[in-house]
């Protein structure tokens, strides 16, 4: 009888050991997986940011051609108005 019971004891306690074991490891794979998933996000966030300050440069630029074009076309009717009056004259 105690026999059954030393070796019920050692199968629970090796059960236990088994189960710590395998919870550990888990929570390593877990933590790493949850690592690379975070590396990977941030690389892509990075690489976003790059392409949004990209895109920001090229509107920055098409608003100042678009303020000189409109400038360059004010100039261009006023010098027509200038020949229209010089033309009459």
């Amino acid at each position: 009888m105690t026999e059954a019971i030393i070796v019920a004891l050692i199968t629970a306690a090796s059960a236990v050991v088994c189960q710590l074991v395998i919870a550990s490891n888990s929570r390593k794979t877990m933590q790493q997986a949850q690592y690379d998933s975070q590396k990977l996000i941030e690389y892509k966030i990075d690489k976003l940011s790059e392409r949004v300050d990209k895109h920001n440069s090229v509107i920055a630029r098409t608003y100042k051609l678009e303020q000189d074009y409109a400038l360059i076309d004010e100039k261009i009717k006023v010098a027509n108005h200038r020949i229209d009056d010089l033309e009459r004259k």
